[in-house]
């Protein structure tokens, strides 16, 4: 693979990602904690290696580092440990949220046989309820042993972040340059909002933590993360491409070995100065890794990645999905119009309230619930005009029941889960059904 030779290279590779606007394709990731049902402990990397053992009898395919099995993938998909062995799907590029949806459910329906086969419970909440960060068994792949050492340096919670969070990713695409720079601006205007919606992640070591969304706190304090006040200028590739290369690598790859490059810069990488690899000049797939290891709310690959919502069961696992596809795709002049008018440092002040306050949160004169009530109308006409209907003739819109149901009872999951908790101050409620 060729060498990176200057910031053009760079500006082309984000421009290749440019989709023509009938191509436009939706991935959808997701993240699970795994639990023993007898002893009640997360799952270790050896129950971790027999649910992927048991998975292969569905088409799955090993993913291997050294001698473990690290992942497996399958048609586009891939199936792939987070630090503390949270378990996620990575999802295929696909045109509808019903396809999403057909995936994630026929994934689900698998790793549920496999938690019944192996006496096991799977919980779809954002921050592990009861395990304390040094109880929480770790999972050998190569990257993670540098991240954990690495990611002390900046944002005190990075671990809990790595060790005790799940999330759900949507990655939406671009047609053009313009395009991108309204699609990334939407996205981190409507980061508070998403917040509050989607919180789902209240309990902490067996109590209340004051939060709705303990997850987005976590994120806010780590390292590497967060909202960049410069995401919420007018961002172009160009701009986009020098908050990257400024920002320090967290690992580099040699030999399949991943190696420690002592803070220094992904341009200093440019530069060739960096004496750990004999000052050779980094390709695109070195590019590739180092974006990967950015993990603010929003995110540019070849692709946007809207980052910033808690993960949720079945029932409402694709109302994320369907909220972001009928903006950006169906109805992003009308969205955009509206964020465009507001004042970047009440979106950050909002940002910081979000996950305490969640729907109560005010933003530019209006609680987050009153803008979410008026997103939410503008994403559904959005999904009504793509028209893109299942076999029984429904568009993508009868994903978004969830969300009505949390914006007109004013109470999301995260309300739902304190509410139950003070009652019986029991949380076995939170373990999903086998």
């Amino acid at each position: 693979m060729d060498e990176i030779s200057s910031k053009q290279d760079l500006i082309n590779y984000f421009e290749k990602g440019c989709k023509k606007e009938n191509r436009l394709s939706i991935g959808v990731e997701h993240e699970k904690f795994i639990f023993n049902n007898l002893t009640k402990q997360r799952v270790n990397f050896e129950t971790v290696s027999k649910i992927f053992n048991f998975l292969e009898q569905f088409g799955w395919k090993p993913i291997k580092e050294k001698n473990y099995v690290i992942g497996l993938s399958r048609e586009g998909q891939n199936i792939t440990l987070e630090p503390g062995n949270q378990i996620e799907l990575s999802g295929s590029k696909l045109n509808s949220v019903h396809s999403n949806c057909s995936e994630s459910y026929k994934y689900l329906y698998e790793l549920r046989k496999a938690c019944k086969k192996l006496n096991l419970k799977m919980m779809s909440v954002s921050f592990d309820p009861f395990t304390k960060l040094e109880n929480v068994p770790p999972t050998p792949k190569q990257r993670y042993e540098i991240m954990t050492k690495e990611m002390l340096n900046d944002g005190k919670l990075s671990l809990h972040m790595m060790y005790q969070t799940c999330g759900t990713q949507i990655n939406l695409d671009y047609i053009s340059e313009k395009d991108f720079i309204k699609k990334f601006k939407l996205s981190t205007f409507l980061v508070p909002i998403s917040i509050a919606i989607f919180a789902n992640s209240p309990i902490v070591e067996n109590s209340l933590s004051g939060y709705l969304s303990y997850r987005s706190k976590v994120w806010q304090h780590t390292s590497r993360a967060g909202l960049p006040k410069i995401f919420l200028e007018d961002m172009n590739f160009e701009k986009y491409i020098d908050f990257a290369i400024n920002m320090p690598l967290l690992f580099v790859i040699k030999n399949s070995k991943h190696l420690s490059p002592e803070r220094k810069k992904f341009k200093d990488f440019m530069d060739g100065k960096l004496s750990i690899l004999k000052n050779i000049k980094p390709n695109i797939l070195d590019f590739k890794n180092h974006l990967a290891t950015i993990f603010t709310e929003i995110r540019l690959k070849k692709y946007i990645e809207i980052r910033s919502l808690d993960t949720c069961e079945w029932d409402c696992h694709c109302g994320g999905p369907a909220f972001y596809v009928g903006l950006l795709y169906g109805n992003l002049n009308e969205a955009f119009d509206i964020i465009n008018k507001w004042k970047a440092s009440d979106v950050l002040n909002a940002y910081v309230d979000a996950p305490k306050k969640g729907l109560n949160t005010i933003l530019n004169n209006k609680t987050l619930l009153e803008w979410g009530k008026i997103f939410l109308n503008l994403s559904k006409k959005g999904l009504e005009k793509r028209s893109l209907k299942n076999d029984s003739g429904k568009d993508e819109s009868i994903f978004l029941r969830s969300i009505e149901s949390i914006i007109n009872n004013n109470k999301t999951k995260a309300d739902i889960t304190i509410e139950k908790f003070k009652n019986n101050k029991d949380l076995s409620f939170l373990y999903e059904k086998t």
